[in-house]
């Protein structure tokens, strides 16, 4: 496990403390290149850039940065009516990975604030399992059931739970190797 950078931990928490959150654009590139700038902008001088550079994870390739734009303009256009349509726009907006890091955590969040508008709904990822997440995600670009089951079955209408949403945060680092300090 990697000791989470503390600094873009409390960016994230100030993000919602502060309500910082409610100014960003929801289900837009440009909302998700404020969340990623708002958490990182202290750690990484491509802080909500879109990338332009080719990566893959994992042996899987993402988004080819030559069509990158263009992919995005796309993925923005989805519709986000209901959950499953919401759903097929994370998996699409997770294909694409615009960052060169940090995207996993930005877009959980992207994912809570266009359920939170769109449903009154916000996953409470607490309750999410790492495992079953991971795979689920590792397969969702051939079929997203199994990720839209998981996190279905974890929608809550409490979308205003300060505990809920720093649970998430948590929970979102935990995802991807971090642990928390114990100071």
């Amino acid at each position: 496990m990697r000791h989470i950078d503390k600094k873009s931990l409390e960016n994230a928490y100030r993000l919602f403390d502060k309500g910082d959150i409610n100014k960003f654009e929801i289900g837009t590139t440009k909302g998700l290149q404020q969340i990623h700038n708002y958490l990182f902008k202290d750690l990484y001088d491509f802080a909500g850039k879109i990338r332009k550079n080719n990566i893959s994870k994992g042996g899987f390739r993402f988004a080819n940065s030559l069509y990158l734009n263009e992919a995005l303009a796309k993925i923005e256009q989805m519709p986000e009516n209901t959950f499953e349509e919401i759903i097929a726009k994370y998996v699409e907006m997770n294909i694409a990975h615009p960052f060169l890091e940090g995207n996993g955590r930005t877009m959980r969040i992207w994912l809570d604030i266009i359920l939170k508008e769109q449903l009154k709904k916000v996953v409470n990822w607490q309750f999410v399992d790492k495992i079953l997440y991971l795979q689920a995600m590792e397969r969702s670009p051939i079929n997203d059931l199994e990720i839209r089951t998981l996190l279905a079955a974890n929608l809550t209408e409490e979308i205003n739970n300060r505990e809920i949403i720093f649970k998430g945060i948590e929970q979102s680092y935990y995802y991807e190797g971090y642990e928390k300090d114990d100071e």
